[in-house]
């Protein structure tokens, strides 16, 4: 087209035609642009996010068959009684029970007898049953009662202490003087 020309009307119209077309089809363009770039972004932090669990699967250390109480859980009852000089110690009823509730906890009905509660469910290692993570879920130092502690297990003087892995029917008697 010659640009010193005036346009007829018709040519006039067919212009104005086709820059709406050329507008509409750049709009359209931008909006599949953002539809994909928002694909795009929404897919990478899928990955990552699918990534991430993986790596944190991978990455947890192999538990040793050693470690391993049991794979399909247990219901365990063990009954702890402490001693300071010689007087008996009452153990609260409900430690571990609240908003999470613990695998290792007392109840109300028995807690006075000093039975102990291990309800798990699934894999459970060692470190899971020890007596030192039954005070852990009371809030207790279990050195907090003074500082010449003795324990025996049925009966047997035992040094394991916090670390001693707990059974079903085991009685633990701890002693300060």
């Amino acid at each position: 087209m010659d640009p010193q020309r005036a346009l007829t009307k018709k040519e006039h119209k067919e212009l104005k035609r086709q820059e709406k077309r050329e507008a509409k089809e750049a709009t359209v363009m931008r909006h599949r642009i953002r539809k994909m770039a928002r694909w795009i972004g929404w897919g990478t932090f899928g990955a990552l996010i699918v990534g991430g669990l993986i790596w944190f699967v991978a990455s947890q250390p192999e538990t040793l068959e050693s470690e391993i109480v049991s794979r399909s859980g247990f219901h365990w009852h063990p009954e702890l009684t402490i001693y300071v000089k010689g007087e008996k110690q009452e153990i609260p009823a409900n430690i571990g029970i609240g908003a999470i509730h613990q695998p290792i906890h007392t109840h109300d009905d028995d807690s006075s007898q000093g039975i102990i509660h291990m309800e798990f469910q699934g894999l459970v290692r060692r470190e899971d049953t020890t007596l030192g993570r039954f005070f852990k879920n009371w809030g207790k130092d279990m050195r907090s009662f003074g500082p010449n502690m003795k324990m025996t297990v049925n009966g047997v003087e035992s040094t394991e202490y916090e670390n001693y892995v707990m059974h079903d029917k085991n009685t633990i008697e701890l002693r300060f003087d």
